[in-house]
């Protein structure tokens, strides 16, 4: 069950996550082994921090189960230093010790692990915390950093839940997928700051305009870039976009230069060193809905938003263009559909 240090024990079809064990008691290791194979995990031992560190930089676990009372180099020390280094800084670190002071549990968290565990323990409680580790290091991984908002992986999960909740139970929803028009423009103008900054004021309107609905909380998830998505019902999609173009509008104001707001466009050489004018940050928003087409996965709703989306960016200023093609009749073409969108200002 135990192997050499950096040894794979119980490798798994599952891909619950990869957990390396550091302690020099090799049946606790063993017994931890065994019980993270049964549920689902891979496993990597180690007997002392060397060969902990030497499985780490080989191997890039998901999480360490690292002994406090080690010989040479304790736990305490190996937390430090995998805490100190840029690789391994986000590593999750459940700390195990029989020793079960407060000062020492403090002393662990002080070094930076995530969690504390006194021996002896009980393993299902071990593998609870391991598992309830793991969700969070990969929510947290999951979250931009600039606006705080969910990425790409929560807003699939949200998505496929809404298409299963459609099949199962027949309840209707929209996928809005948002993008700032004239975004690069900021960069190249003001810098990339001042682009964070009307981020961040996009995501706060959008924010504002999900959890101000009534009905079903809307799900909001931050794309990437100037990209953001909100998954609703489709009686929210108005009073959503809405709000969030009017309260966008008014944020982003104070963002600009008095001399470009006065203006209502930026002035910018292109690379031929003639003068260009581009407008002001505005909503493009696309809407797919679940009313007109029976969509199979996630990439066809997104794909369906996308388009949309485009559509909305062929007019100047905030636009909301809502999908209203339907799937084709049974025995015609696809050409049956035609791209159409309703715009709304």
């Amino acid at each position: 069950m135990t192997g050499a240090a950096g040894d794979a024990v119980g490798a798994s079809p599952h891909g619950e996550g990869l957990v390396l064990v550091v302690d020099d008691d090799t049946a606790i290791t063993a017994l931890v082994a065994m019980n993270l194979r049964f549920e689902g995990f891979e496993v990597l031992v180690a007997n002392d921090a060397r060969g902990g560190l030497a499985a780490i930089e080989r191997h890039r676990p998901d999480l360490v189960l690292l002994d406090v009372m080690m010989p040479r180099v304790d736990g305490y020390e190996l937390c430090r230093q995998l805490r100190a280094s840029p690789l391994t800084a986000a590593l999750p670190i459940i700390m195990l010790t029989a020793k079960d002071l407060s000062a020492d549990r403090i002393q662990g968290l002080t070094a930076g692990a995530d969690d504390y565990i006194t021996k002896p323990f009980d393993l299902t409680e071990l593998i609870a915390r391991v598992r309830n580790t793991l969700r969070r290091n990969r929510e947290m991984r999951d979250v931009s950093p600039l606006t705080g908002l969910p990425g790409n992986t929560r807003i699939l999960d949200a998505i496929a839940e809404r298409i299963a909740a459609r099949q199962d139970h027949g309840w209707e929803y929209a996928v809005c997928y948002i993008d700032l028009d004239n975004f690069k423009t900021v960069n190249d103008v003001y810098g990339f700051y001042r682009g964070d900054q009307m981020l961040t004021a996009a995501a706060a309107a959008l924010h504002t305009s999900t959890i101000g609905v009534a009905g079903t909380q809307p799900f909001l998830g931050h794309i990437g870039g100037d990209d953001f998505l909100v998954v609703c019902t489709p009686e929210q999609i108005t009073p959503i976009t809405d709000r969030a173009i009017t309260l966008f509008d008014q944020a982003s104001r104070v963002l600009y230069d008095p001399d470009d707001l006065a203006r209502g466009y930026f002035e910018v050489l292109d690379r031929q060193g003639r003068l260009r004018r581009h407008g002001l940050l505005t909503l493009s928003i696309g809407v797919a809905l679940s009313t007109q087409r029976r969509f199979a996965d996630h990439r066809e709703v997104v794909a369906a938003a996308s388009e949309m989306k485009s559509v909305a960016k062929r007019t100047p200023g905030s636009m909301v263009a809502v999908d209203r093609r339907k799937d084709p009749e049974p025995g015609r073409g696809s050409d049956a559909r035609s791209l159409e969108g309703t715009a709304e200002p």
